[in-house]
């Protein structure tokens, strides 16, 4: 949670601080609290993409598979730090579901422990969240510049200044509600292997949104400067319409129990925000870099779960 704080928590609040709407400072509290309170809510609703979590992987209920998912969050962190190294922004949520995966497979021998079902979820939000964030990025840019194209320059920018706090917030609060709930998943799967059980309580909700914003508050913001200024230039107006897009494609994954990337929402966001006004004004070196990287995820870090868990096996 503290790694996902570092390197995948500041895309939900890198528009809101590259555009100068809040302080660096004020931009983590508003993450922080927003961060837990999607948490909170979408676990009291019923938390489907949880549910999804922990169901892609079997790690039984064994001693050895208690050393295999430690394995595979060791293989996680390692995996995040690299990117954050390079100023990447990658996915902390197919990382973590690469990790589980390829230390399922170490665990078992091959891929009986692996859900297809569950994996096939994780296939259709990735799709989804890059082609639903660049078009509802590419459609509400164009939607503020009509509207306000006759707008006097000093109402707008009130507007907008104000607005985009809350749409900041509400892209915290979706990445509570998806990214908080994969590692109340892993949670539970600690509970389950150690035969203990048990929920979700009030104490795990607020360490999980405490360790995201400690985490953003530490390294996050070479990420932000990557996504909010690097790749395209971010005003008041293009990160409204980047962050509510995004806002609302993440919850249309969320209420379907879809383990989407809110990195891959966000980022695609801000590409079709930029993209309508004009092709040059995104980065597309930089954004295929981050393609390539979000490619190489799920092979990546499967593999080095994969890895990880035959060397810890045997050692623990």
């Amino acid at each position: 949670m503290l790694v996902n704080g570092w390197t995948d928590a500041p895309n939900a609040i890198a528009t809101c601080v590259m555009s100068r709407a809040l302080s660096p400072g004020r931009s983590v509290a508003l993450a922080a609290a927003f961060n837990l309170l999607g948490v909170a809510v979408m676990t009291a609703a019923g938390g489907r993409v949880a549910l999804t979590v922990f169901s892609v992987a079997d790690f039984g209920s064994s001693y050895e598979g208690s050393v295999a998912l430690a394995a595979a969050l060791f293989a996680i962190v390692l995996w995040a730090v690299a990117a954050w190294a390079f100023g990447i922004p990658t996915s902390e949520s197919h990382a973590l579901i690469a990790g589980l995966t390829g230390a399922a497979v170490a665990l078992h021998g091959g891929f009986s422990g692996v859900d297809g079902g569950a994996w096939l979820k994780v296939v259709l939000g990735l799709a989804a969240s890059l082609a639903l964030g660049f078009a509802g990025g590419a459609a509400g840019g164009l939607g503020v510049r009509l509207l306000f194209r006759r707008a006097d320059r000093a109402a707008a920018r009130s507007f907008f200044s104000r607005g985009q706090v809350v749409a900041a917030a509400a892209m915290a609060f979706m990445h509570g509600a998806q990214d908080g709930q994969k590692f109340i998943a892993v949670f539970l799967l600690c509970g389950s292997l150690s035969g203990r059980g048990g929920g979700v309580t009030p104490g795990l909700l607020l360490l999980t949104a405490g360790l995201m914003a400690a985490g953003t508050s530490m390294g996050g913001f070479r990420i932000i400067r990557s996504v909010g200024r690097d790749m395209a230039r971010v005003d008041l107006s293009s990160g409204f319409a980047a962050d509510l897009s995004a806002a609302l494609c993440l919850l249309a994954a969320s209420l379907l129990g879809l383990p989407v990337s809110t990195t891959h929402t966000k980022t695609a966001a801000i590409m079709g925000v930029a993209a309508q006004r004009r092709l040059t004004a995104v980065n597309w070196r930089l954004a295929g870099e981050m393609a390539a990287a979000w490619v190489f995820t799920f092979p990546g870090c499967g593999l080095l779960g994969y890895v990880m868990a035959r060397l810890f096996m045997p050692w623990f």
